[in-house]
Formats: C-alpha cells, sequence, structure tokens
C-alpha cells in the first residue's frame, strides 16, 4: 500500500490540533487607496475647521435671532474664512474649533460680491491652519472632499468629485459670483463657508451654496478667488472694485484662433451682456466679443478679469484688447468705482 498523500496528512493534524492561529492584519492594509486618499486629506484640514455661532439683532427688537455656519482657520494667529451670507448683519460671533476651544470673533470685512468674509479671534497660541491651495490647476473629475457643521453637526465630512468649473452662481446680494466650482460633495445648511479640499487636504473653494431640491448639486466659491478677497480685505477692510458694465463668462479658444492672434492664453472672456450707458457701453463693448486682454495683460476667463479690474484702474482709462467675429482690436473704457 503506498504513502498517503501530503495533504491527507495535513488535514489530519488540523482536525487534531485545530486550525493554526492567524495573525490578524494591520487594519490599515485593508483601507483601499480611496478611503486612506480621504483619510490623509482629513487629517490635515479638519483640526483647522471650525463652527460659527452667530446672532443678530433686528432694529427694535431685544430678542437676537441665532444661525450658524462653518469656517476655516487660514493662518496660525486666527483669522478665518468663511461666507459673507454667514456672518453679514452679526451683532455677535462666537466660533467653536475643532478641540472644543470657543472664542469670541470680530469681523475683518466681507464681501458680497463673492459671499466671502474673513473673522479674527483672539488666541493667544499658535493655530492649527489649512493649507490653500490653487484653484486654478483643477480639473473635472478630481477629489473633493467638504467639511463643515450642516445643521449644526460639527465636522461632518462628505466627499464627490469636481462636477465642473467656470460656473456663474447668482449671490444674495443680486451679484453674480464667477468662477465658482460645482461639486457632488453633499452640502447642507451649515456647510456654508467651510472649505472645500484636494485629495492632498489644501483648500480649492468655500463651500457657498446648494440648489434647493437638486441633488449632488454644489457650489463653492473658487480659493483663487478667496486668496485676492483677502488681500482686499486686510488692506481696505473691503474690496474696491473697477467697474464697466459686463457681464461675461470663461470660454476656451481654439488653437488656430490662438496661433493666428498671437495670444498667450488658451481661454478668455465671452461678453454675455453690456449694461446700457456703462463704461463699456461708452466704449463700444458689445455682447458677443471676446476679451482677450487688459492693458497687454492675457484673461484667461472671468477670474482674472475681476481681478485685472482692481482699484488701481478706477477712472483711469484702459485698453481692452477684444476679438470680434474675424478681427482683433483695442477699445478704451475708462471704469468707475463699483458701489453697493
Amino acid at each position: 500500500m503506498g504513502r498517503r498523500p501530503s495533504f491527507i496528512d495535513d488535514l489530519s493534524r488540523v482536525a487534531a490540533d485545530g486550525p493554526a492561529p492567524r495573525a490578524d492584519p494591520d487594519d490599515d492594509t485593508l483601507l483601499d487607496a480611496y478611503s486612506r486618499t480621504v483619510i490623509g486629506a482629513l487629517e490635515r484640514v479638519q483640526p483647522a475647521v471650525a463652527f460659527i455661532a452667530v446672532e443678530r439683532r433686528a432694529a427694535g427688537n431685544a430678542h437676537a435671532r441665532g444661525g450658524s455656519g462653518s469656517g476655516f482657520l487660514f493662518t496660525p494667529d486666527g483669522y478665518l474664512l468663511t461666507n459673507s451670507h454667514v456672518v453679514h448683519g452679526a451683532s455677535r460671533l462666537r466660533v467653536t474649533l475643532a478641540d472644543g476651544a470657543t472664542y469670541a470673533a470680530d469681523l475683518v470685512g466681507d464681501d458680497p460680491s463673492t459671499d466671502l468674509a474673513v473673522l479674527r479671534i483672539g488666541a493667544t497660541e499658535a493655530l492649527p491652519h489649512a493649507e490653500l491651495g490653487e484653484s486654478a490647476k483643477l480639473r473635472a473629475g478630481q477629489i473633493a472632499i467638504a467639511v463643515g457643521s450642516p445643521l449644526g453637526l460639527a465636522q461632518t465630512v462628505t466627499t464627490g468629485v469636481v462636477s465642473a468649473l467656470g460656473r456663474s452662481l447668482r449671490s444674495d446680494s443680486g451679484r453674480m459670483i464667477y468662477d465658482v466650482i460645482q461639486t457632488d460633495a453633499a452640502l447642507n445648511p451649515g456647510n456654508s463657508g467651510g472649505p472645500l479640499v484636494n485629495s492632498a487636504g489644501q483648500v480649492i473653494g468655500v463651500n457657498t451654496a446648494i440648489i434647493p431640491g437638486a441633488q449632488a448639486i454644489c457650489f463653492a466659491t473658487a480659493i483663487d478667488t478667496a486668496k485676492w478677497v483677502i488681500t482686499q480685505l486686510f488692506a481696505h477692510g473691503r474690496v474696491r472694485r473697477a467697474y464697466v458694465g459686463i457681464a461675461g463668462t470663461s470660454v476656451p479658444l481654439a488653437r488656430k484662433v490662438q496661433r493666428y492672434f498671437d495670444l498667450g492664453a488658451a481661454s478668455a472672456v465671452r461678453v454675455m451682456e453690456v449694461v446700457k450707458e456703462s463704461p463699456a457701453a461708452l466704449g463700444d463693448l458689445r455682447v458677443d466679443d471676446t476679451i482677450v486682454a487688459i492693458d497687454g495683460v492675457p484673461v484667461d476667463g472671468i477670474d482674472a478679469l475681476q481681478r485685472l479690474l482692481d482699484a488701481s484702474r478706477i477712472g483711469r482709462e484702459v485698453e481692452i484688447d477684444v476679438i470680434r467675429l474675424t478681427r482683433k482690436f483695442t477699445l478704451r473704457v475708462t471704469p468707475i468705482e463699483q458701489t453697493g
């Protein structure tokens, strides 16, 4: 009779001794790449995310109305970024950080036109703060992570992707916010002012709005716009802008158009509306003109146009290079200061 197969011997040993103990796998090895990415991003940004409690008093009313929103620290000495509509008109602001510490906050300045505001808390120690990324480098499909306090539930995390770039959104003030990021990372009331971050934990946008009744259509003001607003608020306490009287949208330029006109950018601004008797109208700017440069500086989108139309150009004639049908030429427009 031949020797028994070795696997039968192995089965006999298992029956006699029981199964061999198996080492518990490290939990980290069970996490898929997506989960590891999200967790890593949150570890970087979450300590900087804050809950903002707001009180407002109406004239002649002794009772304060309450509200809340989200925000995040962007400097170690206590400056926070949030939405204008969260804090505008507040009589009292209280900020609670991720570690539970609560501070009174002061409004440095707000800009309803971009729905952004900067607050300051009086902490004496260095605070955790978020790193600001670059929204100009975003691409549709990238991971997007929203952190905030929807419905008062602090440090809530939702994930999705960047659904689209260069959107326009009408703010509570009635003005259009340009170069807005669309995402499907779920937002709810109270998320406003919280950060939208990329896979590296860098802030790419400030969560600002949802469309009531819609699903997975949410918006954030691009962080490049926020950086410009921050510098204006620090310098002036408000944002001073030159006004020409147009509405526009960012559009790509065909390569043959770029080559033919020797343009310095792959995109520009299409004029969608010209306000009657505005500086733009007086300078003969027309609907469907494509703005490619201001004072020789390429205009690659609405965000660039807004940055170029700063306080330095108020009351000063500027040269606007446009493409109209098959011609490229220069118009001269004198911006005025934007009011209201």
